[in-house]
């Protein structure tokens, strides 16, 4: 079962703005390719035009919570955690840390909710149930990976009550 992915990429100078820092709205992107990796990882799309009718994974929430700035040519990591997996609809947590140059340090952390939908002959989408091939071989991540603080180690014990 698949809870977990990870990737590692290149911040392209066309995704900085006039401040030489990663513009905000491209957090959203890098949460969409990682999503996209995890389920072909696992043997998936977020499209499946072979269901009939076709299926798909609309996004019914994003939000992203910035830490520090990244700049081009920043290394970046993307690791996707499963949080949760209801019947028609799948959550992640996305967080992304700065791995170059050093010190390694957590630059967002963001949330997508994808709910899985059919398109109806009328193109109406309906909500319907996650395919049994993919709900087989997912789960949600164990609740000590989803805790954000995890991974800070030297926050406060008032920055852990905020």
């Amino acid at each position: 079962m698949a809870f977990e992915f990870k990737t590692s990429r290149l911040v392209e100078f066309n995704e900085t703005d006039m401040a030489g820092i990663v513009h905000f709205t491209q957090f959203f992107r890098y949460m969409e390719s990682v999503e996209h990796a995890f389920l072909r990882s696992i043997g998936h799309s977020v499209v499946m035009p072979g269901a009939h009718p076709p299926i798909g994974f609309p996004r019914v929430h994003a939000s992203c919570d910035y830490r520090r700035p990244l700049r081009f040519e920043d290394l970046v990591e993307l690791h996707l955690l499963v949080a949760e997996k209801r019947t028609r609809s799948i959550a992640y947590q996305v967080r992304m840390t700065r791995l170059q140059p050093g010190p390694r340090e957590e630059v967002a952390v963001g949330r997508l909710v994808v709910a899985c939908v059919a398109k109806l002959p009328d193109g109406q989408l309906t909500a319907v149930p996650l395919p049994d091939s993919l709900a087989s071989v997912i789960e949600p991540a164990p609740a000590h990976l989803l805790a954000h603080d995890h991974f800070h180690p030297r926050a406060s014990q008032h920055d852990r009550s905020n």
